[in-house]
């Protein structure tokens, strides 16, 4: 039975849907499935209808893609695991070469490592979870805390005059994101007929494309693609940033704050939204904190239960329910007429889901365990466009405003 005041009825069938779109197939140990967390999928899916959107597919896409399994301990994706210290469990991601060539500091060792997963697990069962995260949070390795993330998912700021929204058709989506989450936001604003404008650096594209290729056609294959510096010098990214209705990022503040780009630093605009997205939100001491999906999912508790302790619910899961709930909280804050700053944390938005009743018990009989399905999408056009263009686009649009 689910904890709270659902039945057995609803039990079930959250149960089976959780069975049915991939999601028991990526979580639990190897060889048995958990469903503990079937009620998420519910909350993910109110939200992804606005969108026309199946959660489902949202949630399991990228594994169908990359045609990958639960793995217990292990995330989905392999980056990530789970480990036990003295007090309690921590997440750490090693998916850069640089985190493995920062273990020897992490784990004061004057010696190289050369097989990390092996030394992480034999070493960090006689050390303090707080201890181990604070010090890889100095040498930016992503790692996080069972469940030490609590707060808020969102904080929205006024910054702007509010004034009605535009049609979709007309709404013009300034996409600075990379990865996973914001490209997600940015493609279900698309979804409902938005312009959506990816920006990528010339020196340092979106890291996803080093991945699986369909993965970043489904995110990004119908925005229109803008390679500029990132810097306020660059007169066409400024001007972009001035006249959209929306703008999308995900990089840690201090990027853009340095770039003179950062929302406070822009033109004026009514009815602007502007999405932040960070692993741990801006209070002190956590707003270049570096995070991945399964790591700051694990931050916010968001894990399922295993033979030998909690095991990575899904994949990188925070990614996708921020993607999603930004994406939500865009629309929102378009009905009131926006004008408004909205930081959204990883951590946080995955602690909120966690905080839903769990399943509890054993996997009923009768309920078949599906694979994830590989996602729909159209074929993917990149078209790019180039100063002149963007040029012609800014001055289109600020010739309305006179």
């Amino acid at each position: 039975m689910a904890r709270g005041d659902r039945s057995g009825g609803d039990v079930q069938k959250f149960v089976r849907r959780w069975a049915q779109s991939g999601m028991a197939y990526l979580t639990g140990d190897p060889e048995t499935p958990d469903y503990s967390r079937a009620q998420i999928l519910e909350r993910a899916g109110t939200v992804a209808a606005m969108f026309g959107a199946d959660a489902g597919e949202l949630l399991t896409g990228r594994a169908a893609l990359m045609g990958t399994s639960r793995a217990g301990q292990q995330a989905v994706g392999g980056g990530t695991r789970l480990f036990r210290c003295r007090d309690t469990w921590v997440a750490i991601t090693l998916s850069r070469a640089g985190d493995i060539d920062s273990l020897p500091a992490l784990l004061e060792s004057a010696d190289p490592i050369e097989n990390p997963w092996d030394v992480l697990n034999e070493r960090l069962p006689h050390l303090h979870a707080d201890q181990i995260v604070d010090r890889a949070q100095m040498l930016e390795i992503p790692a996080a805390v069972l469940g030490s993330v609590t707060t808020d998912p969102f904080q929205i700021i006024r910054a702007w005059p509010a004034r009605p929204a535009p049609d979709f058709s007309d709404l013009l989506v300034v996409d600075l994101s990379a990865m996973w989450a914001g490209p997600l936001c940015g493609h279900l604003l698309q979804k409902l007929g938005a312009t959506v404008i990816k920006v990528e650096s010339p020196h340092r594209p979106d890291g996803a494309r080093a991945g699986n290729r369909d993965f970043f056609a489904w995110m990004n294959g119908h925005k229109l693609f803008y390679t500029s510096e990132l810097s306020h010098r660059a007169v066409g990214l400024t001007g972009l940033l001035d006249v959209a209705d929306v703008v999308i990022e995900a990089s840690r503040p201090r990027a853009l704050e340095q770039a003179g780009l950062d929302a406070p630093t822009r033109s004026p605009r009514d009815g602007r939204v502007w999405v932040r997205i960070t692993g741990y939100g801006r209070a002190a001491g956590m707003t270049n904190r570096v995070a991945f999906g399964d790591d700051a999912a694990v931050a916010g508790g968001l894990v399922g239960r295993g033979r030998r302790g909690p095991v990575f619910c899904g994949d990188a899961i925070a990614d996708p329910l921020t993607g999603l709930e930004a994406a939500g909280t865009v629309l929102a804050s378009l009905a009131r007429g926006g004008g408004e700053i909205i930081d959204v944390a990883m951590a946080a938005v995955a602690a909120e889901y966690a905080a839903l009743p769990t399943v509890e018990g054993t996997m009923p009989a009768g309920i078949d365990i599906s694979p994830p399905a590989l996602p729909q999408f159209s074929d993917p056009v990149f078209e790019r466009i180039d100063d002149t263009t963007v040029l012609d686009i800014v001055a289109e649009r600020r010739s309305r405003a006179c």
